[in-house]
């Protein structure tokens, strides 16, 4: 059977190798349970997560957001507070 031979840091290999103990499988059950979906549903078997834990496209629009909103304070469209309390005041004076 031929081998696979995969570099990664020593920290990445430990963490996984625990959780997937947790699991009842190995690094090398793991690799050909991957291997087995992407040759099965032809694509990578999951959603690719930023290292925050999001998916590409929910980071590209919460960066597309919070430009939106930078634009906006820097057009004094928005009102900035102190403090939750000066916050609070407001929502109950209605603002």
């Amino acid at each position: 059977m031929p081998t696979i031979n995969i570099r990664t840091d020593a920290k990445l290999k430990k963490a996984a190798t625990k959780i997937l103990e947790g699991m009842g499988l190995d690094m090398s059950s793991a690799v050909k349970l991957f291997l087995s979906q992407v040759v099965i549903t032809k694509k990578i078997p999951f959603q690719i997560r930023t290292v925050n834990g999001f998916t590409i496209e929910e980071e590209e629009e919460m960066i597309k957001e919070m430009k939106e909103t930078e634009k906006l304070i820097k057009e004094g469209k928005v009102k900035l507070y102190d403090s939750a309390k000066e916050l609070h005041d407001d929502i109950l004076r209605g603002l």
